[in-house]
C-alpha cells in the first residue's frame, strides 16, 4: 500500500491534536469526577445538630460533605493593612511589577508582569451558624490546601513610575519599559458566608473539624453557597470537554484529508496507467528514428526530440509532446502556453 501523502506539518498537527485531545480528555474526566462527587455530597449547615449526626455515623466521620457557615476567628483576627476596620482570617499581600516588552517579530510592545513579593497570613478559624443561638463551631483545617483561596480584594493601588529623558532612551534601547507597580490586598473577612467541601470529622475531644479528604479528593473553600461552586465546576468541565472534542475532530480531519489525498493520487496514477496502455496500443514503442528528413523533426516531441507527438493537451489544444514526457511534466501545465491541463487525449482519437 502506498504511503499516505502527509507533509511533516500535517504530521505535527495530527500528533499535536491527538496529544492535546488526550490531555484535555484527562482534565475533563478529572473535573467531571470532582463535579459528580460534589453533586452527591450531603449538603449541611452548621447547627447544634451536627455533633449528634456525627456521633451516629460510623467512625464519627463524613468523608465528603458540603458544609455552609459563617467565618469566625478562633482567637485574634487579622487586621487589614490599609483599612483598619476590616478584619479577616486569611490575608494575602501581593506586589507585582508591570512592564512592556518589545516584540521584534510582531513589531509591537507586549505587556508582562512579574511578582515581586507575595505574602499569605492565616489564623485559625471556624465555621459557625448564622443563628446567634447556636453554639456549635467547626474548625477549618489546612485552608491553604484548598483549591483556590476564597479571598476578596479589599485594596488595590497602581503606582506609575516617573521617567526622565535618559530613562526613555534606555527603555527603547533595552526593549523593556516599566509601567508601574500593582499593590493588592485580599482577605477572607470575618462574617463572610463560606462553603467548605471536604471531610467532616469529630475528634475524640468532641470538637468538629472540616479537613482535606483522606482519599485525596478535591478540597474546596468557596465564598457563598455550594451551588455557586457547582456552576463554576460545570463551566470548567464543559470547557475541557469542548477542548478535547475540538482537538479530536482536528486530528480526524487531518486523517480524512490524508486519506482523501491518497485516494485522489491513487486514482490519478490508475488513470495515467490506463492512458499509457492506450497510447502504447496506438503508437507502439517506436520512435522517430525510422523516419527521416524534416517530417521527422516536425513531428518530434518538443521535450525529448526522440518520440513522435502523441498527445493533445486540453483545453488549450496544443500537440507538442509524447505521452512519456507528458507524465514526466513537473507541473500540470502546457509546456507551450502554461495553461492548466484538464485532460489529455491521443492524437489518433482527436
Amino acid at each position: 500500500m502506498d504511503a499516505l501523502p502527509v507533509t511533516s506539518g500535517e504530521l505535527l498537527g495530527l500528533a499535536s491534536s491527538l496529544a492535546f485531545s488526550g490531555l484535555f480528555y484527562y482534565l475533563y474526566r478529572k473535573k467531571a469526577k470532582a463535579l459528580a462527587r460534589i453533586q452527591e455530597a450531603p449538603k449541611l449547615q452548621v447547627d447544634d445538630g451536627l455533633p449528634d449526626l456525627l456521633s451516629a455515623t460510623s467512625g464519627q466521620c463524613l468523608h465528603y460533605v458540603a458544609l455552609e457557615g459563617i467565618v469566625l476567628p478562633a482567637k485574634a483576627a487579622l487586621s487589614s493593612q490599609h483599612h483598619k476596620e476590616l478584619q479577616g482570617v486569611i490575608q494575602k499581600l501581593v506586589l507585582k511589577e508591570h512592564r512592556l516588552i518589545w516584540n521584534s517579530l510582531a513589531q509591537s510592545w507586549n505587556e508582562s508582569e512579574r511578582v515581586i513579593s507575595e505574602q499569605v497570613y492565616t489564623v485559625p478559624f471556624a465555621l459557625a451558624s448564622p443563628s446567634a443561638e447556636a453554639v456549635t463551631r467547626v474548625s477549618v483545617e489546612s485552608p491553604l490546601r484548598a483549591v483556590g483561596l476564597p479571598l476578596e480584594t479589599v485594596y488595590e493601588r497602581f503606582q506609575h513610575p516617573t521617567h526622565g529623558f535618559k530613562d526613555l532612551i534606555s527603555h527603547y534601547l533595552s526593549g523593556e519599559k516599566p509601567k508601574g507597580l500593582l499593590e493588592t490586598e485580599e482577605m477572607l473577612q470575618v462574617g463572610a458566608s463560606l462553603t467548605g467541601i471536604g471531610e467532616l470529622a469529630m475528634h475524640p475531644d468532641g470538637t468538629l473539624h472540616l479537613q482535606p479528604p483522606a482519599d485525596g479528593s478535591s478540597y474546596f473553600l468557596q465564598l457563598g453557597d455550594w451551588q455557586t461552586l457547582l456552576v463554576e465546576m460545570e463551566s470548567v468541565t464543559s470547557f475541557w470537554k469542548g477542548a478535547a472534542v475540538l482537538c479530536g475532530l482536528t486530528g480526524v480531519a487531518v486523517i480524512l484529508y490524508a486519506l482523501c489525498q491518497a485516494y485522489q493520487q491513487r486514482r490519478h496514477r490508475q488513470e495515467q496507467e490506463e492512458q499509457r496502455r492506450q497510447f502504447e496500443a496506438l503508437w507502439g514503442n517506436g520512435d522517430i528514428a525510422t523516419e527521416s528528413g524534416e517530417d521527422a523533426l516536425e513531428d518530434a516531441c518538443i521535450i525529448c526530440l526522440t518520440r513522435p507527438r502523441e498527445c493533445v493537451l486540453l483545453c488549450c489544444g496544443h500537440v507538442c509532446c509524447c505521452f512519456r514526457c507528458y507524465v514526466a511534466l513537473p507541473s500540470h501545465t502546457c509546456p507551450i502556453c502554461r495553461s492548466p491541463i484538464d485532460r489529455v487525449v491521443s492524437l489518433h482519437q482527436a
